[in-house]
């Protein structure tokens, strides 16, 4: 009987144990955490850089025709250049003041990207990709020339 009181009161090596229990309980959700933020850290850059540089891209277009051109290639660049998935990307283009062309000579260019972030490691079955996701948005200003349009 002595014997088994002896086994049972020894803690020598369990420290060592629990160590790696706790550490590893902890430390994977930390790692995915991390992993998760820089994905949506990166998509929201993605889809800042996309607004900015779209909303340039038609202020600074000579007439409608090439701003639509030059908005859609810079647009296919953001999203090449980020990785966006082009299917969870959004994009709307709005002037003010309200009731005018858009774009048009004059008028504030207000250019919307918004994007869906699937979080990292969330399989596609039943749709749990889609639903363990997260929506993004920017938004870009950039004023159009009284001149634009004109010959």
């Amino acid at each position: 009987m002595h014997r088994w009181r002896a086994w049972a009161t020894n803690d020598e090596g369990s420290a060592a144990l629990e160590f790696i229990t706790v550490g590893v309980i902890l430390l994977v959700p930390l790692v995915y955490l991390v992993i998760a933020l820089g994905t949506i850290q990166e998509q929201t850059l993605g889809a800042e850089a996309a607004a900015r540089h779209t909303a340039r891209a038609i202020a600074i277009a000579p007439d409608a025709t090439s701003a639509a051109e030059n908005g859609e290639a810079v647009l296919a660049g953001i999203i090449e250049e980020y990785g966006l998935d082009p299917e969870a990307i959004d994009v709307s283009l709005s002037c003010s003041p309200a009731g005018v062309d858009c774009p048009s000579a004059g008028a504030t260019l207000i250019v919307t990207v918004a994007a869906r972030v699937r979080l990292p490691l969330v399989p596609p079955v039943f749709g749990l990709d889609r639903a363990a996701s997260v929506t993004v948005q920017a938004e870009a200003v950039q004023k159009v020339s009284r001149l634009w349009g004109a010959e």
